[in-house]
């Protein structure tokens, strides 16, 4: 079976604006990579890191925050 996923599909609400610049700013455009990155950090998975963040000058300041 060529395209058999080892996991079920997950749904997630992001807004398209956020949705789009993950796909621009992850390496090689791979969100769910970046996802599951996170959330195995977040769940303190043994050996997962934090994925890197772009580069200050990519990222749009977020709401409040001085550039």
């Amino acid at each position: 079976m060529p395209n058999a996923p080892r996991t079920k599909h997950r749904s997630v609400r992001i807004s398209d604006e956020d949705w789009a610049d993950l796909a621009a700013r992850a390496p090689d455009g791979d969100r769910a990579a970046v996802i599951k990155d996170l959330v195995g950090w977040y769940l303190r998975r043994p050996g997962a890191k934090l994925p890197p963040r772009p580069a200050a000058e990519t990222a749009e300041p977020a709401v409040g925050e001085i550039p």
